[in-house]
């Protein structure tokens, strides 16, 4: 071993064999974890090409400065780079493995915000085999301490301005080339992963500062005119409401129930013979509910914070980052602020504290006039898991408060027990383990039949208090749970090959929306989240033409079934695109030539709208007929005294 390192050490005599011995690992150990973490989906040599070129241009530029330097400075700030990108790569390692996406600035404003709570779903994603992607961090701090890397006095600064300038030259070679292969790459594409897999993981960090930058001079730059485009595309879009089901809930009360990470295929789902939402399945033959079958989640990167504005604002979320974070000080026209004028109080329950997504301070623009969070719930060690309060106590110590409340109201329930990476206490729910080698993937079935029993619980406290036959209730998926990364176990579960397209029709959410007194069944209408805000809107006899909404009612004769990812894939009845690829949506066969392109420039440009609406701020210049604007002044979130007795706590089974 002496003689091993006696000969390395000869090797790399003088600063630049080391230097670029140290570049060519870092350039290495990043397309490794291309290949061996990320899913890019790479067609054809090109891009393959690309793929392992593209961290070159990063590791000259950025160790590059080092030469710049002399001494330990330049031995330090060869250090400090290569952790710091090392760490920036790992980062995106962790969050793919669930999220199946890459951090962006936004993202980590959102860690500073949910800090701390996070901990658990963290630590699943990491593995000790991860101390792999610094390895080359470690060999430079022990080639340092033997000073095989000693740089001394600066001679000449040229090895740093040529590696530099060379590293100008390989990006933009990459660029060019991604160019040809992927046309109009930086301005047309909604999807990270062909920005990390064209220009590298590093390069996109780079271009997401840059985004960021442009959006917040967005805002500043915009004016009353912008509002024009928008508005005309809107309502030349407008779905006129279906006058069987308009105002059949006038006067009604609204309760919203956000199902974390619920998805459609688990509906009427059976693992070895037991369903796993018996009670979400009766509601979906009941011939009382509407059940949506079809409808797409439009999250981003946002997840559950992203679905909430979707269902209060029919906008899209930000195509990076999440507008609850970065666009919380906006105008918005959002349900409880055009329910206000039609005599409703607003509220929120959730048992998180009311910081986590920075909801404290999103309500106020979205007008809620009450946000009852975790200050108002017993929250115990065996009432609580990793997100907060679990669902059976969260339902059953709301119903008071709930009760309480003036007449009609505008509700949100915020559950949280089916959250990944879904492990449930001992005691929380008898129902089995499926019984692949994914472990998230097996967990998930408890942690949903958990969840559907806490909704059967809460649904039969409202018939006892009296609400249910005055109360429209909409339970919606807010997001998936399981993501592609887990798709060999779940190939087991539903006993098929997943393809691109298989994957995207398994994202799918399912909606319910029950109406007293009026009869349902099922609606297999092609749908978006974006659409079950004009869809409530109207059946509460509100009609939504005057108002910028993206979306269409889904019982409208005139609903349009073109409806956008939030990457601007699509799905439609016919044929939907998915990864950029064109599909029969009925049999799930690829469509050679451009069958999907018309339709693709369609959700582009409703992307765009909402985007122009969002980032631009556009609603401060626009105000419809009989609307009062929200002042987020007149609303704060202060605790108030609401007695929870023991009687009422013991409402519904707590199993």
């Amino acid at each position: 071993m002496k003689k091993l390192f006696s000969t390395i050490k000869e090797k790399m005599k003088g600063n630049l064999p080391l230097f670029f011995f140290v570049v060519i690992l870092f350039w290495l150990k990043t397309y490794a974890a291309y290949r061996i973490e990320f899913n890019l989906g790479i067609d054809n040599k090109m891009q393959e090409f690309l793929l392992f070129i593209n961290p070159l241009s990063s590791a000259l530029l950025f160790f590059g400065i080092a030469l710049l330097f002399k001494g330990k400075v330049q031995s330090t700030i060869f250090i400090i780079m290569n952790f710091l990108l090392s760490f920036v790569l790992y980062a995106n390692i962790a969050y793919y493995r669930f999220f199946n996406d890459f951090i962006t600035v936004p993202v980590v404003m959102q860690t500073k915000v949910n800090g701390g709570q996070l901990g658990e779903s963290a630590l699943s994603l990491m593995s000790p085999l991860d101390i792999f992607y610094f390895t080359d961090t470690i060999l430079l701090i022990l080639f340092v301490a033997k000073k095989w890397y000693n740089p001394g006095k600066l001679v000449s600064r040229k090895p740093g301005a040529v590696v530099i300038l060379a590293a100008v030259a390989t990006f933009m070679l990459n660029l060019g080339l991604a160019e040809k292969d992927r046309p109009e790459l930086l301005t047309r594409s909604f999807d990270r992963n062909y920005l990390v897999k064209y220009l590298g993981a590093y390069n996109f960090s780079v271009y997401d500062v840059i985004q960021n930058a442009r959006s917040a001079s967005q805002r500043a730059l915009a004016d009353s005119n912008d509002i024009t485009e928008v508005e005309n595309y809107i309502k030349a879009n407008y779905a006129a409401p279906n006058p069987e089901y308009f105002g059949k809930a006038k006067g009604m009360n609204v309760i919203y129930v956000s199902m974390e990470s619920l998805q459609t295929f688990m509906i009427d789902y059976q693992l070895n013979g037991q369903e796993v939402t018996p009670f979400l399945n009766s509601l979906a033959h009941d011939g009382k509910t509407f059940y949506f079958n079809n409808i797409i989640n439009q999250t981003g990167q946002g997840k559950t914070s992203d679905a909430e504005f979707i269902m209060d604002n029919s906008l899209y979320p930000m195509s990076q980052g999440a507008v609850y974070v970065n666009k919380a000080q906006n105008t918005y026209q959002a349900s409880p602020a055009i329910l206000k004028s039609f005599g409703y109080k607003s509220a929120v329950f959730h048992g998180n504290y009311k910081t986590f997504w920075n909801r404290n301070e999103m309500y106020r623009s979205l007008g809620y006039d009450e946000f009852f969070d975790a200050e108002y719930y017993n929250m115990t060690d065996e009432n609580t898991k990793n997100y907060g309060l679990k669902d059976k106590p969260f339902f059953a110590e709301s119903m008071p408060i709930l009760e309480s409340l003036p007449q009609p109201f505008y509700t949100k329930f915020i559950t949280l027990s089916n959250h990944f990476p879904f492990k449930m206490d001992e005691g929380d729910t008898d129902f089995p383990a499926a019984e692949t080698d994914d472990n998230v993937v097996n967990q998930y079935f408890q942690s949903a039949n958990y969840m559907d029993q806490a909704l059967e619980q809460f649904f039969n406290d409202l018939k006892t208090s009296g609400l249910y036959d005055n109360t429209v209730v909409v339970l919606y998926g807010d997001h998936y749970g399981i993501s592609e990364n887990h798709n060999k176990a779940m190939e087991e579960i539903i006993g098929k090959e997943i393809t691109p397209f298989d994957n995207a029709m398994l994202q799918r959410v399912p909606v319910f929306i029950h109406v007293p007194g009026v009869d349902g069944g099922l609606v297999n209408k092609v749908g978006g989240q974006v659409d079950v805000q004009p869809t409530l809107l109207h059946l509460l006899g509100i009609d939504t033409k005057d108002y910028l909404t993206i979306g269409s009612d889904l019982l409208s004769k005139n609903h349009r079934e073109v409806v956008p990812f939030r990457n601007g894939d699509f799905v439609s009845p016919e044929v939907s695109q998915i990864e950029e690829k064109c599909y029969s949506t009925e049999t799930g066969e690829l469509i050679e030539g451009t069958g999907c392109e018309s339709l693709a420039e369609k959700a582009r440009s409703e992307l765009q709208m909402s985007d122009d609406i969002v980032y631009k701020d556009l609603l401060r210049f626009y105000k419809p007929e009989g609307y009062k604007p929200i002042d987020r002044n007149d609303y704060q979130y202060i605790k108030k005294d609401i007695p929870i007795t023991e009687e009422r706590n013991g409402l519904g089974t707590q199993q």
